[in-house]
Parts: structure tokens; sequence; C-alpha cells
């Protein structure tokens, strides 16, 4: 008689979707049977406090630790952020299914975002029960919201149905979610048929990570097995199926990160590594003993250069080009807009029927929120394959009951893989005194906001070219690697002021 693996899980909606999901992907990968056997922790019975009030630890694993080292079961699924650095001899990581996003949502009801955009909400109230949402919503998020309210932050504990259902019965004017999470929820028809109701009527806001990092190794899945099980080689060759060796090198260095800081459910710092092809980009944020935590970088490391003087190629500080506004009337209904500068809303027209509004980076966003427009998301200065990420969400497409058909908000000559272009500025030169020839002459390190201003530059100061050149991820730096200039990449304007500050 063939062997049925038996796969450990919590009760909650969430774990039981995920863990059958685990599961249906190992019996597609290997042929073998499995069967959940549900396990009850104190975490899902004790929903009166904040995880950081209860005593004791493991909240979510300990009764599953148990039950595997018994061999009562053969395997459990953790959301591996639950999972504490130390762990039980005899328990170890199997696998880490591959993660597709780690970020956090804020789902607001539609009805709030217009009291906002009316200067009718003052203080906003968000539930969350989590030190690092509380400490980094209330400190920053207020500039990403129209009418820039104050952040007032209560507690909210429960299974994700029931954290939605205490939104819409106006116990907070929005809520903290993680993405992953109701991801998984709205890939399985009946979860999603759950969800459908509870999210009728609500926008959301997926936070960039940038500004507001995730926990760490949130969206990941660990699949942790016995080692003294006597079939233990068996179940290894089973779950290497499923690993995820990309996932596993960007949560691994976020906990590592969350343990150098302390680790514990009381610690106030988001870490989130978002994984390019060749590079790994660190957000850390938080408090940690009330000291402010703030690190934003790429890896590899890269060495600090002795700039002569820099050059930062922002609107404010562009003296070469200037942006001349085109009127644009252009059907916007139903459509999504990228906004690739807060500059291409200038001569836009009838714009309450989009269906979104991402923008490309988060001083896009604050500008937009600040012109009293709601922003659902932001390629965050890794270029259009974010959205693209965003794009296939089976959680976006179930809250918003289309599909993306997009418009892209850009200057003249710009392009797109991701949709239609609509030029919406031209550019223009102002003339090139002497001062300001001797001061590009003079500088050592350009940061470039574009592709088109570098050329714009290098075509007014030839020898600008031997120069060093700096620029974010995204289409600016494909933009280089196209043209086989050599560039500098790295995470925004501050790692490139710190890297060639004197």
């Amino acid at each position: 008689m063939k062997k049925v693996w038996k796969i450990g899980t919590r009760g909650s909606l969430l774990a039981l979707t995920q863990c059958g999901q685990v599961k249906d992907l190992l019996t597609q990968r290997t042929g073998e049977e499995f069967e959940l056997v549900i396990i009850k922790t104190q975490g899902d019975q004790q929903t009166d406090k904040p995880l950081w009030q209860l005593e004791g630890k493991d909240f979510f694993t300990k009764e599953l630790d148990e039950a595997l080292l018994k061999n009562e079961v053969d395997l459990v699924v953790h959301s591996y952020k639950d999972l504490g650095s130390d762990r039980p001899d005899g328990i170890v990581l199997g696998a880490i299914g591959e993660r597709r996003f780690g970020h956090d949502i804020l789902l607001i009801p539609n009805e709030n975002v217009q009291k906002l955009q009316n200067g009718e909400i003052k203080n906003l109230v968000i539930g969350t029960s989590s030190p690092r949402r509380i400490i980094n919503l209330e400190s920053h998020f207020s500039s990403f919201v129209p009418s820039s309210p104050t952040i007032e932050t209560k507690m909210l504990r429960g299974n994700v149905n029931t954290r939605i259902q205490k939104l819409r019965d106006g116990n907070y004017h929005a809520i903290v979610l993680a993405m992953p999470g109701l991801e998984r929820l709205a890939q399985v028809e009946a979860s999603k048929e759950e969800l459908r109701p509870l999210l009728k009527d609500m926008n959301f806001a997926i936070l960039p990570a940038s500004k507001f990092p995730w926990a760490a190794s949130q969206g990941a899945l660990a699949v942790e097995m016995h080692d003294k099980n006597p079939e233990a080689a068996k179940i290894k060759t089973i779950l290497a199926s499923i690993h995820h060796e990309h996932t596993e090198q960007a949560v691994k260095r976020e906990r590592k990160a969350f343990n150098d800081y302390g680790g514990g459910c009381h610690l106030a710092v988001g870490v989130a590594v978002m994984a390019t092809e060749d590079r790994f980009v660190h957000s850390h944020l938080g408090k940690k003993d009330n000291i402010d935590i703030e690190s934003l970088r790429i890896e590899p490391t890269i060495e600090k250069v002795k700039a002569t003087k820099i050059f930062v190629g922002m609107p404010d500080e562009d003296r070469l080009m200037n942006k001349k506004p085109i009127a644009i009337d252009v059907d916007c209904s139903g459509k999504d807009l990228f906004a690739t500068s807060s500059y291409v809303f200038k001569s836009m027209k009838n714009t309450d029927k989009v269906q979104g509004l991402w923008a490309a980076g988060t001083k896009t966003w604050q500008k937009l929120a600040a012109q009293n427009h709601w922003v659902n998301g932001a390629a965050d200065s890794l270029g259009e394959q974010q959205l693209e990420s965003f794009e296939s969400s089976a959680l976006l497409q179930l809250m918003r009951g289309a599909n993306f058909d997009w418009l892209i908000l850009s200057g003249e000559d710009a392009y797109s893989g991701l949709g239609q272009v609509v030029e919406t500025y031209e550019r223009t030169l102002n003339p090139i005194s002497e001062d300001f020839k001797k001061d590009i002459e003079d500088t050592s390190d350009f940061f470039w906001t574009s592709i088109h201003q570098y050329s714009a530059y290098a075509k007014a100061f030839p020898t600008i070219t031997s120069k060093r050149h700096w620029c974010g991820l995204g289409k600016t730096y494909d933009g280089f690697a196209a043209q086989k200039v050599n560039v500098i990449a790295v995470s925004g304007i501050k790692e490139f002021r710190t890297l060639t500050a004197n």
C-alpha cells in the first residue's frame, strides 16, 4: 500500500490554504500522496493581546514541533516569519517555497479614501499589532496619504477574515496585512469566495518596501522535517522538489539582519531584501532601544569613492533641462496610470475614473498624495518588472474586478514594455553659461534620473562620458546597459550621496 505522508498545519484559513498549496505542488512534482493534520497552537487560541505581550515564545510553532518530533506528522509548513532563529534539536529546514510578494498592504474602504481627499479625516486610525508596523506607519505614512493626516495605530488581532470584518464594521479607517497571505487565499477558489464579499468596495495601497520594509522572511513558506524520522532521506528528496534557491538567498539575509538587531517579536524593525538578477536591495527601517534604524543599500557592497564634486539630476537641481507640459485629453476610464514623475499630472485631465494610480518611486508617490491623489503602489525604483509582478496578483484582480490596462505617463520619446506611453511633457534645454560649463567639467560623479537626461548632458558636455555615472535600478539602469555605458547602480540618491561624501 502506498504511503500517505502527513503534513502538520495550523487550523486557520490561511494556514490550511497555504499548506494545501504546498500539498498540491508536492503531489504534482513527486507523484506522492499527502494529507493535512490540523494542530491547534497557542497563538491561534489567544487572540486578545498582541503577541509581544504574551508570555513565552514560539506561539505558532510549539505544538507543531512536538508533533514533528514524535513522528506524528512527517513534515510541517510554516510562514517562515513565525519561526524563531533557535529551532529544537532534530528539526531541520527541508525546503523554502518561492516568494512572489513580501509586501505589506493597506486596505481601506473607498468611502474613507474619499473622506481623506475631502480633508474629513484628520487622524487616520490604522489597525495593526505589529511593533514594526506601528513605528513605521506612525513615523512615515502621513505623507503618502491625501491631506496628510496624523497616523494612529490601534490593536488588531485575529485571522485574516476576522481582521477585514473589523475594518468593515468601522473599528478602523484602514488596516495593514501581509500581502502574501491574502494573495494565497485569493489563489484558491474556496477561500477566494470567502474574501470576495469582505473586499467589496475596498481600495488598497501596497506599501513600498524601501519605506515600509516587511517582517524578515515574510511571504516565504518554510517546510520543516525531523532528521530522525525513519524515512528522513526520502522526505528530504521529496522536499527538494519545491525548494526555491533565490528566495532562500533573500530571506536568509533578512533573518541574519533581523537577528543582528536583536530579533524577537518585540523588535520594531522591518527588514526587506529584494532580489534582482545579480543584486540584493536591503531596506531596514524602525527603532531599537529608542534608536532609529534606517538603511537602504545594495549588496554586493559598493566602496566609497573620492568625489571632487557631485551632480544629482533631480528636477530642482537640473540646470540644463526643462520640462514643458503637453496638453493631454486622454480617456483614462478604467485605466491604470503609471506616473513616472509627479510632473506628468500637470497636463492630465479626467483622472477621476482611473482604475489605479501607480508611482515610479516614493518621492513621486508623496508628491501625488500632496496633489490629493490616492496611490495604489510604486515601482519603488526597481523598474517596470515590479509593476508586472503586481499585475499578475490574484488578490488585486479579485479586488479590482478587472485586468490591468496601462497608460504610461512620461516624456517625449519614452518607451515602455508595460503598456501604451502617453507623452505628457516635452524637454527643452537652457542656455549654457561658462560658470555652468565649468561646474560640469569639475564634477566627478553624476547621478542620473533617466537615460534621456544623461544623453542630453553628454551631447552638451562630451567630456563627462569619461566620468563616473550612477543611477538607481530599473529603466534608467537598463537604458545605460543598452547603450553600453558603464554605470554604478545604487538603491537611490541617499546611498549615492553617502558613497560620494568626502
